[in-house]
Formats: C-alpha cells, sequence, structure tokens
C-alpha cells in the first residue's frame, strides 16, 4: 500500500511539473499557436494543474500518515479542505466556457490552434475532476483491472468514499 500510494502523489507531482514545462516549451517553440494569449489555456491549464495538486497533496497525505500512524485514512481536515476545493473546481468548469467564447471573440475570424489545443486541456482537466471526485476512471494496475472485468463497473472515487464518511460523521 506504501508503494501505491508514493506511486499515486509522485506521478501526479512530478505531472505538475512537467505540464509546465511542456506548456513553455510548446508556447516558445510555437508561438503561433498563441498559447499564453488565450484565456481559454490559462483558465483551462490552472485548473487543471489546481485538480492535480489536489491529488498530490491527498495522496501524499495518505502515504504519510500510512507511513507514521500505520492508518491511510485522510484526516478531517484535508477532507474538508478538498471539499472546499471541489466547489472551487466546479465553479471553475463551469465558468471556464465563457473563456473559450471571449478567446473566438477577441481572435475572431482567425482562429489560432491554441484553441483547441486549450479545449483538450479542458476536457482532460474534467476527467481528473471526474477521477478523483466521482468515479474512478484510472485503472493502471492489475488489480484494477480485473475488478473493472469482474464487476463491468466503475469504482466510486477515493475521494467520493472520503466525502461520503465525513457526512456519516
Amino acid at each position: 500500500m506504501l508503494k501505491r500510494l508514493s506511486y499515486l502523489f509522485t506521478g501526479e507531482s512530478i505531472s505538475l511539473i512537467i505540464f509546465v514545462s511542456i506548456s513553455y516549451l510548446v508556447n516558445y517553440t510555437f508561438p503561433d499557436l498563441h498559447l499564453y494569449s488565450l484565456f481559454s489555456f490559462w483558465s483551462s491549464f490552472l485548473l487543471l494543474e489546481f485538480i492535480l495538486l489536489q491529488g498530490s497533496i491527498y495522496w501524499f497525505v495518505k502515504w504519510k500518515r500510512l507511513k507514521r500512524e500505520n492508518t491511510s485514512v485522510a484526516p478531517m481536515r484535508l477532507v474538508l479542505w478538498l471539499r472546499v476545493s471541489n466547489k472551487w473546481n466546479l465553479g471553475m468548469i463551469t465558468g471556464i466556457p465563457c473563456a473559450f467564447v471571449a478567446d473566438y471573440m477577441i481572435w475572431h475570424p482567425a482562429f489560432p490552434l491554441g484553441l483547441v489545443i486549450a479545449g483538450f486541456i479542458y476536457v482532460f482537466a474534467i476527467l481528473e475532476y471526474i477521477n478523483y471526485f466521482h468515479i474512478q476512471l484510472s485503472y493502471d494496475n492489475r488489480s484494477d483491472i480485473n475488478s473493472l472485468k469482474q464487476t463491468k463497473r466503475f469504482k466510486q472515487a477515493c475521494l467520493s468514499k472520503e466525502f461520503k464518511r465525513l457526512g456519516n460523521l
């Protein structure tokens, strides 16, 4: 279990850094994409980074707690913070389409390919959000895949279970 939690928090943390580096390299290498000029890019990118940060913190705290206290149950303070963060996530998810509309209005009739990239980032951020807060979409080990094959249903996301636990207290 320690190994799995370590894999999860390091993977999310590395993703945070790699995505920043990739965005810089893409913007620098392909300035015609106008990535850094697009509200839709910045809002989608910041949403994705915020969700990944939440995941990194969540998995790190669980890992640290299992290592020190022999329990991987997330502390209430963390779960409460994540519940508040969830509201921020939803607010950003529902508000970001306005950034796409604004970019379209600003750049019309030109249509920078950066808008398409921003759209992919937005969709990826929403999938990450669903994966963390609602339904587990990522099945990256044999146990998860076997469970999916056997039950033919997606698992409930870990944070969703944490929120239910919070509601029962």
